[in-house]
């Protein structure tokens, strides 16, 4: 009969206490709450505000926003640009209900599984430590998971489940706490990352998708493991497979495949070490800056706009002010809103003005690759209506027929 019990194992010495990553300065802390707004509650930056902020780490707007804990979702609100994001209640009680089912009993079905998918020749866990990660605040969690974490490294032969543990990742010189589903160390002790999520896997496989945005959160998690693991010395490993644990068909029985993240977690973290510094962006902002949602609408949107922002159209699918940059990006005419290849294609040109103008030779450099691809295009253009039109086709429209009244799109 397999045996699960709540507690890490404590024989032999206590080891030493992990130290903590870098925390910021008084400085830099008393800065972030003043642009928060005064009494408003940080929102933790988690994994999957992460890696949408490494998909576009050339956007300062988002960066000091998560840096400063603000509410995305409420300040898209004030702004008058509500945002779309979110799941529904039906959505996160099944969820929860999914994640609550395949921890019971000690973790004993998730540990088959990791045991079953990933390490299948280990000793089967028939017995398991689940040790205790409760304590007050991110920054004693974050201790209590690297000393959990230290212990079982150091003890070989044993499976150990980290439920929720909490972890830390310095980003932009801000530290991001992190809480995955659950890690699990190996009895050769090596540490695994677990995501549990609610879509199914249907005949072994589910929406590749979905399996990449858990991917892409998973590599944060991992990212955050390693740096954990650097300082404890010898270092264990970080398993670059990380375990995605998912309904069967449409049953609430637990099924899992081992998902590679080492192409996701190395984009991850050369996008996160290209972030600008949280402080040099919150140094270069107007003092009096604040976003606190309750202001007037004119006052927090001049504070928005007083941060540049990166805008393309993959933000609809992961910021939540999204609507508010591409009205801003569309006013100005921006080339980014047609996508982030048109906008490397026509290297110099930033807006659609300047686009046009180098296309009817008003202006551009000839010389420039972009300026002279323009400048042909515009020409084939012209040949192309003019052969239409001397065939026959009033106003070059193709397949007009003569004497057709042709009406403009607007």
């Amino acid at each position: 009969m397999n045996e699960f019990h709540g507690s890490a194992r404590s024989s032999g010495p206590r080891p030493s206490r992990t130290p903590l990553p870098p925390t910021p300065g008084t400085a830099l802390r008393q800065r972030l709450a003043e642009l928060r707004g005064p009494d408003v509650p940080a929102k933790a930056l988690d994994a999957r505000a992460l890696a949408a902020l490494a998909a576009n780490p050339g956007c300062r707007r988002r960066a000091i926003l998560d840096g400063a804990g603000v509410d995305k979702v409420a300040l898209a609100g004030a702004l008058g640009v509500p945002s779309a994001f979110g799941q529904s209640q039906f959505a996160l009680t099944r969820g929860n209900a999914f994640e609550a089912r395949v921890k019971a009993d000690g973790g004993a079905e998730l540990l088959r599984l990791a045991h079953t998918r990933l390490d299948p020749g280990a000793e089967p866990p028939h017995e398991a430590a689940v040790p205790d990660l409760s304590a007050i605040g991110p920054q004693g969690r974050t201790a209590r998971t690297a000393l959990a974490l230290r212990e079982a490294a150091g003890a070989p032969g044993t499976w150990t489940l980290l439920d929720h543990p909490m972890l830390a990742l310095d980003v932009a010189g801000s530290p991001a706490f992190l809480e995955p589903d659950a890690v699990v160390v190996h009895p050769d002790g090596s540490w695994t990352v677990v995501e549990i999520k609610s879509f199914p896997m249907l005949d072994g496989s589910a929406d590749p998708a979905k399996v990449g945005a858990a991917a892409r959160q998973a590599a944060v998690y991992v990212l955050a493991l390693e740096d954990l693991a650097g300082r404890i010395d010898p270092a264990p490993r970080v398993r670059h497979r990380v375990l995605l644990v998912c309904p069967k068909d449409f049953s609430n029985l637990a099924t899992a495949s081992a998902v590679d993240v080492r192409k996701q977690r190395a984009v991850t973290a050369r996008q996160l070490a290209r972030l600008t510094g949280i402080q040099d962006i919150a140094d270069a902002l107007p003092e009096g800056t604040c976003f606190a949602p309750d202001l007037p609408a004119e006052q927090l949107t001049a504070a928005v706009e007083s941060v540049p922002a990166t805008y393309a159209p993959e933000c609809l699918a992961a910021c939540e002010l999204a609507f508010h940059c591409r009205e801003r990006s569309r006013a100005a005419g921006a080339v980014t809103t047609l996508g982030r290849p048109v906008r490397a294609e026509l290297g110099g040109l930033t807006t659609v003005d300047d686009v046009l103008s180098a296309a009817r030779g008003e202006s551009g450099d000839p010389d420039d690759p972009a300026v002279a691809a323009l400048r042909r295009a515009a020409a084939l253009r012209a040949e192309a209506l003019s052969a239409a039109g001397g065939a026959g086709l009033p106003g070059g429209v193709p397949g007009a027929r003569p004497g057709q009244e042709v009406t403009p799109c607007r």
